[in-house]
């Protein structure tokens, strides 16, 4: 076959999207050849042929990291387990001092245009946060039986399960978490916070909670003074 109609031949191949290989494979001729015919002729990238190149480039990158991230994630294990018995078990007065920067960190707090130092109000996602919020107000005598709990989610969840869910976690007896408010869901919208796992917010309010309000106030005002330079001496 004549020089010029192989060149014209994987001219065409290369237009129909084949690769360099592929088209020296198909006209029986060295690799470095073809390149040489096709290379002013860009490749183009069918959405098979870009599949397949992702897919190879997935497996490579997996292959790659795989080790690595296998040592990340031991060290994070080791890490995490090690700090978690550093802490030990609280002290009452340990307990109340992070309660009490939790609640000025996630809590309603008074404003001189909306008073609410008559009621504590933490709100969190966190079951975690929430339990030591919780833990927090028992070391002050109250129950967490005594609370109000209110659901705060997103109209689109499975609400009765994590109402269900929520009681579980806490310790509360079932329908404890009573009153549900409803978030619009707005599909257009890239939430990431949806599915099973999500369960919303739990709203914890303490009834007749002025005067912890002003303890959590006093606590906080205290912490405050123990960084100062003077409270040294």
């Amino acid at each position: 076959m004549a020089k010029a109609e192989l060149r014209a031949q994987a001219v065409a191949l290369r237009e129909a999207g084949c690769s360099v290989p592929d088209i020296a494979a198909r006209l029986g001729v060295a690799r470095s050849t073809a390149f040489t015919w096709v290379r002013h002729v860009p490749l183009r990238d069918t959405g098979e042929r870009a599949a397949r190149r992702r897919e190879h480039s997935k497996r490579m990158t997996d292959a790659q990291w795989s080790r690595h991230r296998l040592e990340r994630d031991q060290r994070h294990r080791k890490v995490v387990g090690t700090a978690a018995v550093r802490v030990g078990r609280l002290t009452e007065r340990e307990l109340r001092l992070v309660g009490a920067v939790l609640y000025w960190s996630e809590g309603a707090k008074h404003k001189p245009w909306r008073p609410t130092d008559w009621q504590v109000t933490f709100t969190n996602s966190d079951p975690v946060l929430v339990e030591l919020f919780l833990r927090f107000v028992e070391s002050t005598g109250r129950s967490r039986h005594d609370l109000r709990y209110r659901l705060s989610v997103h109209e689109s969840a499975d609400v009765p399960a994590v109402q269900a869910w929520w009681a579980e976690k806490r310790r509360l007896v079932e329908g404890t978490v009573g009153s549900v408010t409803l978030k619009r869901h707005t599909p257009s919208t890239g939430r990431h916070n949806q599915g099973v796992e999500y369960r919303g917010c739990l709203v914890v309010t303490v009834p007749r909670g002025r005067e912890l309000y002003w303890h959590i106030e006093g606590l906080l005002e205290g912490l405050a003074r123990s960084g100062r330079p003077e409270a040294a001496g």
